[in-house]
């Protein structure tokens, strides 16, 4: 039978416990309160001058001035992202080292094999953008629209050809949805990268594109786009039409997020939400992302848990219908 000494000691140390549970809680508060305080590693996992790359370089001075602080980028790149996103969770989770995370990729890679980690492994603390799936043809193409389209490819099985960034993305899966929902085969051919998948388009060796609006907004003149994957028509583009104007559901193309390791507190987590949050509400930054062809998207960390539930049930099913899931 315990004596009152020793129940005694147990109490205070479960007091003990308690408060400095509490202790530590109000410390990540505090540190909350004045983050950052120094530079924030911005890792990207891909290389340089990708559009990763470039959405994390216009959001590189609008975080500085309101922080004061600098944002340092880096690259791990590999594996189409799995290199980095394999490490996160490695890394040190005081919100100063940051991730960029990618749709569908984060979802899609773990249900074709072994990549080093699962997409409950990675905590998205924003989701900030997404570029739209397009369909891009050289501006000589005889498809004028997308209807020429849809019917040289339902007269056509399997020959007309559209090179895409790699497989698993956001690029091969429009093209299983574009054909599910037209009832045409289209032949997809992955290239590394949206800048080869464009040279190849370029250079005859398919006869149209799976890319995104900021193809054309970076070779104006160049191509043509048939549809966007947009709720509505885009400012730059007001003469192309949308999918569902077109009777498509197709909304949808690489989404872009902002991830940290799991080890990063809840204070911190939503702090750098309401940051990224600021960032995409700045007129001046809106304009720097319409121009090139990005469309701003608002998912804040309190809202990611349905939003991923979502997408992954969406994304899920798509991988099925390509084949892409072990």
């Amino acid at each position: 039978m315990q004596t009152q000494t020793s129940i005694t000691k147990i109490g205070l140390s479960a007091a003990a416990i308690i408060v400095a549970a509490l202790a530590g809680g109000n410390a990540w508060a505090a540190s909350a309160s004045n983050y950052p305080s120094k530079p924030v590693h911005y890792v990207i996992p891909f290389g340089p001058g990708g559009e990763s790359d470039i959405t994390a370089r216009l959001q590189q001075p609008f975080f500085e001035k309101m922080t004061g602080q600098n944002t340092v980028i880096e690259y791990k790149s590999g594996g189409g992202g799995a290199v980095g996103w394999a490490q996160l969770n490695s890394m040190k989770g005081d919100g100063y080292t940051i991730m960029g995370t990618n749709l569908p990729h984060i979802i899609v890679k773990p249900l074709m094999g072994n990549v080093g980690f699962k997409t409950a492994d990675i905590t998205n603390v924003y989701m900030f953008e997404y570029t739209p799936d397009a369909i891009v043809v050289p501006k000589d193409s005889p498809f004028k629209t997308l209807e020429d389209f849809i019917t040289y490819a339902k007269k056509n099985p399997g020959r007309l050809t559209m090179s895409g960034s790699g497989t698993g993305t956001a690029n091969q899966l429009a093209n299983v949805r574009f054909d599910n929902l037209t009832g045409t085969t289209t032949t997809y051919i992955p290239f590394k990268g949206t800048g080869a998948a464009y040279t190849a388009l370029r250079g005859g060796q398919v006869k149209a594109e799976w890319g995104y609006s900021t193809v054309a907004a970076n070779h104006p003149g160049e191509v043509r786009l048939l549809a966007l994957a947009t709720k509505k028509r885009m400012d730059i583009f007001p003469n192309v039409p949308t999918f569902k104007e077109k009777g498509l559901d197709m909304v949808g193309g690489t989404y872009r997020g902002i991830g940290v390791p799991k080890s990063t507190p809840e204070p911190i987590r939503q702090k750098l939400s309401d940051l990224i949050g600021k960032i995409n509400a700045n007129p001046k930054f809106k304009h720097e992302m319409d121009k090139r062809g990005f469309v701003l998207l608002n998912v804040p960390y309190g809202k990611m848990d349905a939003f991923m539930k979502q997408k992954e049930a969406y994304y899920k099913q798509l991988a099925n219908k390509a084949g892409l899931t072990k």
